[in-house]
């Protein structure tokens, strides 16, 4: 019998999926905490595989793993990364080694990775305390990005068009906070993304690392960013000439090669701009909703190819662009806070033309606290024969899908998901 560890928290597929990609290749061994995101799930992991907890303690972790015979271990969190590494170390398993998933996990050492390997050159600063702020700015300059050191989902990330604005955000960031809690956060020159419209001005490549090469998948582009750095969903396959997309693999491997990745799957998010591509960032896992798409657009599942990686199966060939245009749109909620208190328009939208499934993101009920974070409220699935299509199904969506949310202030208003793509952002408090 194969054993796969999954070491499970919050991340790019849930355990539903997990078990569903596994299934052809072992049995999952669950190792997991009571943490928000996990601890609801405990009694449903039980039921689908054995459950290491990591409440015992790291070498209890490793006894129990060793004592199971896992033959090979994964994980689809940020988050999880480190300890995964330090469990694949002690048990001899195949993953990232630690050195590489700290570059991974930390975009002030990636960046600095990546400018001593020669792959980018992009200026960069450190900000520890409110006090490095100015000396910080004065380097990177302005405009410039503001974002944690390790985060997902463009969490308390902004773009800086003003040293006061910046101050503040550092201030509110890291005035309070103190000692192992207090964040660390980058400072990093903005990027100017070439005219793309309606096309977003960057896109996302997923890659499959092994020994003997790294094998891009179809590279899939964006719908437009909403302010200030909130995805709205992906596009297969991406509007790029063959010299264009050559180009923005070629910078993947080379920034691949330089962070030490040699197996698993990596998402890599570079911006288009009129000097050529440039990195945004080099993910250690397989992207958000990924695995959705290259189900229903390639007939394969990301989890048990990164499975069969993990055990040193290798290959694999990437299959080609598709003859038709795929899409999902994700309608991203007010930075504000809400609580959604309905949909509407759900069926309409199923019925259109194109639209192959819609799914929910936020039932009706739930809270959500001011963030600027990507925060999708449902996803809207598609296959159309052109982009123009696309374009006019997504269209469609924005005046049928609307969403009736409540403020703080108490009142409640009803926005479609056209509207969102246009609601102010107004300041954010704690």
């Amino acid at each position: 019998m194969t054993r796969i560890a999954v070491v499970y928290d919050y991340g790019a597929v849930n355990a539903a999926e997990i078990m569903l990609g596994l299934g052809p290749v072992g049995d999952p061994v669950f190792v997991g905490s009571a943490s928000e995101h996990t601890g609801p799930l405990l009694p449903l992991l039980a039921e689908l595989g054995d459950v290491v907890r990591l409440e015992q303690g790291f070498e209890a972790v490793v006894g129990q793993l060793a004592e199971l015979g896992v033959d090979a271990i994964v994980t689809y969190s940020d988050e999880m990364l480190e300890l995964t590494a330090r469990l694949a170390e002690r048990l001899g398993l195949a993953f990232h080694s630690m050195d590489t998933v700290q570059l991974l996990r930390d975009k002030s050492r990636q960046r600095q990775r990546l400018r001593e390997a020669g792959v980018e050159q992009l200026r960069t600063g450190v900000i520890h305390d409110p006090a490095d702020w100015p000396a910080v700015v004065a380097a990177v300059g302005l405009p410039a990005v503001l974002k944690p050191a390790r985060g997902r989902g463009s969490r308390d990330t902004h773009l800086i068009t003003d040293p006061e604005q910046g101050r503040q955000l550092v201030t509110r960031f890291l005035g309070t906070a103190e000692g192992a809690d207090r964040p660390v956060f980058v400072l990093e020159e903005y990027l100017v993304g070439r005219p793309c419209g309606p096309f977003g001005d960057y896109v996302a490549v997923e890659t499959v690392c092994t020994a003997d090469g790294y094998r891009h998948l179809p590279i899939t582009g964006k719908f437009p960013l909403l302010p200030p750095f909130r995805e709205t969903g992906g596009i297969l396959p991406a509007v790029l000439n063959g010299i264009e997309a050559d180009a923005v693999t070629d910078l993947v491997s080379r920034a691949l090669g330089a962070l030490g990745v040699v197996i698993g799957i990596t998402h890599t998010e570079v911006k288009l701009t009129a000097d050529g591509p440039r990195l945004i960032e080099v993910n250690g896992r397989m992207g958000g909703y990924v695995n959705d798409t290259c189900r229903a657009v390639f007939g394969f599942d990301f989890v048990e190819l990164s499975a069969e990686l993990a055990l040193g199966r290798t290959r694999w060939t990437p299959p080609p662009e598709p003859d038709r245009v795929h899409f999902q749109w994700r309608p991203s909620g007010p930075v504000q806070a809400f609580t959604l208190k309905d949909v509407l328009g759900i069926e309409a939208v199923r019925e259109l033309p194109g639209v192959t499934s819609y799914r929910p993101m936020v039932e009706a009920g739930e809270s959500r606290g001011p963030s600027v974070a990507t925060r999708h409220l449902d996803t809207v699935s598609g296959v159309v024969d052109s982009y123009e299509e696309m374009f006019e199904t997504v269209r469609q969506v924005g005046k049928l899908l609307a969403y009736e949310f409540t403020f703080a202030d108490g009142r409640t208003t009803r926005l479609t998901s056209g509207d969102l793509l246009t609601h102010p952002i107004t300041p954010l408090t704690d």
